[in-house]
């Protein structure tokens, strides 16, 4: 998820362009760069680090023009630098492009142009987008563009500019949102809208597999096989704040409704065309796989809770010991680590200090360390022998939603390229897996269409002071993230246990018009989860069920059922989160709080 920009028009350029990605760093914050042409060159300017670094560039050796393209990163192939930040040319310079994705093919791409001859001057697949529109090019962008994207696989948006063809840019939207922005004699492209609102609330939203072609002429969007698209502007009448967020009032509501995008992003490129599971950055060494006989995964909050659910389906689907241990215990304990072992140590910044340390200790003791983390370039993803990105994009609200998410996706990708090498999967059990992991992200859209189902059920927990969540198996673990996001939003004091631990003690607590939230997706243990929904209701508790779209019986224990596409039962994690997250949200909005910082956290713990 990074952050583009472009503009055309009689003004100077390079202002426009930094005031919008200022307005576009919550997108990314790696490195940023701006490409102008002068009516006779073009020019770049690009620097690691936050955006005032290139400012401070710009202010010694100003870039001057009317026109030009602008990127701020969030790094997905290639660490935060110099080098890697946007926008990139092909060697000569004749044409730089901006972009914002994955280019899945990108590899293979590479090493053609390179048995060509090119020479490659960044480690990002986006550079291979500059040399494919350069070998394309015969004096028409637009042409050169198509003919590039037609030869590049995956989910992204792209700019590019030439410098044969001064006062034109030309775009392109495959699944990575981009609009146009339509002024008085003057044009924008931008990731979002809150990147040029301040200039014209005149907007065209760009559609997926439709390009743009900006140019002092006005603008004009087709298809890629070239059919004229006519598209009515939208007026947007958001204020600024709104439109920071996306037009959501809280950018936790904006990032969980991101999670579609952002499981499409985890999963791109990684699930070849006959089913196999290739994970970049994971090369795991010969005999490793085959011979490991234990996993451990060390994290903590809710990158545990993600490490929970990869417990269960590493030891369901792999039959491999597997021990998940919060990190701040593990790094104090004495763990039985050895050459055999495998640690993946989970944390969206990849800077948590406790996940580090135990990190380190798995390390030392023989271990090879796996990371799944969100961001590149962090002390974890440097640390680690094999990396898994989760490519989930900056995640600004406190609580933690599209980053876990996209944690349970990462390991369900693992939990397939490990089976694979031990063969632990039948053909037809692992053609099942892939397919309905193919189709998770539009799961989660589905999931998200209940939004207002869900805000309605939470106005039934607004007075309570005390929740309980309970489950069993995957469940549970989803259950402990669902009461997580609660406290930590809501401030109502949340429990999660596995439903057959009520009677031990916790029953004693459920009284008339007590908040039960049960996750009941699991075939094989559902009688004993109903069971533990009688022993609640018995004593008074009002029950809120997550089950499948399809279950007809839950209706006739709980008091609401909040409704989830069907998946497979080992999948369910990934949806059943979708309305917890919502609940918590709904509630918390309800009472008043301020749900993206949330009193006494931080978005990433940095101190023991």
């Amino acid at each position: 998820m990074c952050g583009i920009m472009g503009y055309l028009g009689p003004k100077a350029a390079t202002p426009i362009l930094l005031d919008g990605l200022r307005r576009l760093e919550y997108r990314g914050y790696d490195s940023a760069g701006i490409a102008v042409h002068d009516g006779t060159s073009l020019s770049v300017a690009k620097a690691e680090g936050k955006l005032d670094r290139l400012v401070g560039q710009l202010d010694v050796q100003p870039l001057v023009g009317s026109y030009g393209i602008g990127h701020t990163r969030w790094a997905t192939h290639g660490p935060p630098s110099d080098r890697n930040a946007h926008p990139h040319t092909n060697p000569d310079g004749e044409v730089a492009v901006v972009h914002n994705g994955i280019i899945e093919n990108f590899t293979a791409l590479k090493e053609e142009l390179i048995a060509k001859g090119a020479a490659f001057a960044s480690d990002t697949d986006t550079e291979v987008i500059a040399h494919l529109v350069a070998e394309e090019y015969d004096g028409d962008l637009l042409e050169a563009v198509r003919r590039a994207v037609r030869r590049a696989e995956g989910a992204y948006a792209l700019v590019a500019m030439s410098k044969e063809e001064p006062g034109r840019i030309v775009a392109v939207r495959m699944i990575s949102p981009l609009v146009v922005g339509v002024g008085d004699g003057e044009m924008f492209l931008a990731s979002d809208i809150p990147a040029v609102l301040h200039h014209t609330r005149s907007f065209a939203v760009i559609d997926n597999g439709e390009m743009v072609d900006l140019s002092p002429d006005g603008w004009h969007i087709e298809t890629l096989d070239g059919t004229a698209v006519e598209r009515d502007l939208l007026e947007v009448d958001w204020d600024a704040e709104q439109a920071e967020r996306g037009g959501y009032p809280h950018f936790m509501l904006k990032e969980i409704f991101e999670q579609p995008a952002a499981a499409t992003e985890t999963l791109s490129g990684r699930i070849t065309e006959d089913g196999t599971v290739d994970l970049d950055g994971v090369d795991w060494p010969e005999g490793l796989v085959e011979n490991l006989d234990r996993i451990w995964i060390t994290a903590c909050g809710t990158a545990f809770h993600a490490g929970l659910v990869g417990k269960e389906i590493f030891e369901r689907l792999l039959r491999v010991p597997t021990e998940a241990a919060y990190a701040h215990e593990m790094r104090y304990r004495d763990p039985i680590i050895t050459g055999t072992t495998m640690t993946l140590a989970i944390s969206q910044s990849g800077e948590t200090a406790d996940t580090l340390a135990a990190a380190n200790l798995a390390k030392e003791r023989g271990s090879r360390l796996l990371a799944l983390t969100n961001v590149v370039g962090s002390t974890l993803s440097r640390d680690a022998d094999d990396v898994l990105f989760t490519r989930a994009g900056p995640e600004i609200s406190v609580a933690s939603t599209k980053a876990y998410l996209t944690m349970l996706v990462g390991e369900y990708l693992l939990a397939l390229a490990l089976g694979e090498r031990r063969g632990a999967f039948d053909a037809s059990d692992h053609a099942e897996l892939v397919e309905a992991l193919r189709h998770l992200p539009v799961k989660i859209e589905e999931a998200l269409e209940r939004d207002a189902e869900v805000a309605e059920v939470a106005d039934r927990f607004i007075g309570h002071e005390d929740v309980y969540f309970i489950g069993r198996g995957l469940d549970n673990a989803v259950a402990m993230e669902g009461s997580l996001k609660m406290k930590e939003i809501s401030y109502i004091h949340s429990e999660a246990m596995p439903a057959g631990e009520l009677k031990h003690g916790t029953l004693a607590l459920v009284t008339e018009g007590t908040p039960v939230v049960v996750v009941l997706t699991q075939s094989d243990v559902y009688d004993k989860t109903v069971s533990a929904i009688q022993e609640v209701k018995a004593r008074g508790a009002f029950v809120v069920a997550v089950a499948f779209e399809d279950d007809g019986e839950v209706a006739k224990h709980a008091d609401e059922v909040l409704r989830i596409p069907r998946v497979p039962d080992i999948l369910s994690p990934v949806v059943s989160i979708v309305p917890l997250q919502l609940l918590a949200y709904h509630v918390a909005s309800a009472r008043g709080h301020d749900i993206d910082q949330p009193r006494n956290l931080a978005k990433s713990v940095t101190v023991e």
